[in-house]
């Protein structure tokens, strides 16, 4: 009788060790999820500056450099988010 209650005790342990992991995995799936979402909205916005300084270029080329300067740091900074977002997602 009592090693039928150590095993119970044991299989106890284990169910809740299970629930606890398929919470965990919920969870992970869920912020899985709401990265990708991120990413694919940050490389919409790339696309769209991308496309952006296109029409700028073939519109104008008198651009300044102070012009060309800010888009540079925008793209450089979507570009760094979605390296963080991708970063994080490795790890």
């Amino acid at each position: 009788m009592e090693a039928l209650d150590l095993l119970s005790t044991k299989l106890d342990a284990l169910i809740k060790k299970y629930a606890a992991v398929q919470a965990d995995n919920a969870r992970l799936r869920a912020t899985i999820e709401g990265q990708n979402k991120v990413i694919q909205k940050l490389n919409k916005k790339v696309t769209s500056l991308d496309n952006g300084m296109v029409s700028v270029q073939l519109g104008n080329t008198d651009i300044t450099a102070e012009d060309k300067e800010h888009m540079t740091r925008q793209l450089d900074n979507v570009i760094g988010e979605i390296d963080k977002i991708l970063n994080t997602l490795n790890d």
